[in-house]
């Protein structure tokens, strides 16, 4: 049986995530997608692990995800076979053999996402599935003050929509803000991001930038006893899973 890693690129606009289970399950998904080619391909049904789930309408420049398999083509002929029979909207960017314990899942170390935020003098008509357009200019520099507070290990729960009863206790290892004339990306890295945490965190962010938030409301979110809640979740489509690392 052989281990495949596959490194996944896809733009998310017309999919319900990576996966859709229990309330709201859907079959169009990116993992359906990718599982519907493997059957065609291997006449296998196999479970197929990805390294993180990215929600509803959320793009990836490098997901992971690895599945085991019995089929004898060579890597590139792997490749070549889900690129002819994927959506053009999805691409398998990468092929590898990995060692039998390899898990897309349990073994990565970080995950990065990159958040996208137009601020040219008028929304660009063909990036609008791929950037939020801020009316407004945010204050940088008050943004990245405010990241200080955010790094670390925290109880993220109330910067998250998580319902079930697993850790919210993650460790965001760096926030980095940068701007062009155009666009403000603010990248995150982090051990593990549990629901729509990485979009709250975002929206948070750009209402203290925006003077909507005072960056004490932050400390405020991450305590218990505190009845603040992080903000309504950032737009998806800004959203890239940048990498994950291993």
């Amino acid at each position: 049986m052989r281990n495949i890693k596959l490194t996944i690129e896809y733009d998310g606009s017309r999919y319900s995530g990576w996966q859709r289970l229990g309330k709201g399950e859907s079959e169009n998904t990116i993992e359906n997608k990718l599982l519907e080619v493997i059957h065609k391909m291997s006449g296998e049904t196999v479970e197929l692990f990805c390294g993180c789930r990215t929600e509803v309408g959320v793009h990836a420049y490098a997901q992971i995800a690895n599945f085991k398999t019995k089929v004898d083509m060579k890597l590139y002929e792997i490749k070549n076979y889900f690129n002819r029979y994927l959506p053009m909207d999805i691409a398998v960017t990468d092929v590898e053999e990995m060692p039998e314990r390899f898990h897309a899942s349990l073994n990565a170390k970080s995950k990065t996402y990159l958040y996208r935020i137009a601020i040219g003098d008028a929304p660009c008509v063909f990036d609008r599935k791929y950037t939020y357009y801020s009316f407004d200019k945010p204050d940088i520099e008050l943004m990245k003050k405010a990241t200080e507070q955010l790094i670390g290990s925290h109880d993220y729960k109330d910067f998250s929509t998580v319902k079930r009863s697993k850790s919210t206790i993650k460790e965001i290892y760096s926030i980095d803000i940068t701007q062009d004339a155009k666009e403000i990306h603010i990248t995150i890295k982090a051990n593990d991001f549990i629901h729509n945490m990485a979009r709250m965190v975002i929206s948070t962010l750009l209402e203290i930038g925006l003077g909507k938030r005072k960056m004490d409301d932050i400390e405020a979110i991450f305590d218990p006893e505190s009845s603040e809640a992080g903000s309504q979740s950032a737009d998806a489509q800004g959203l890239f899973l940048q990498g994950i690392e291993y």
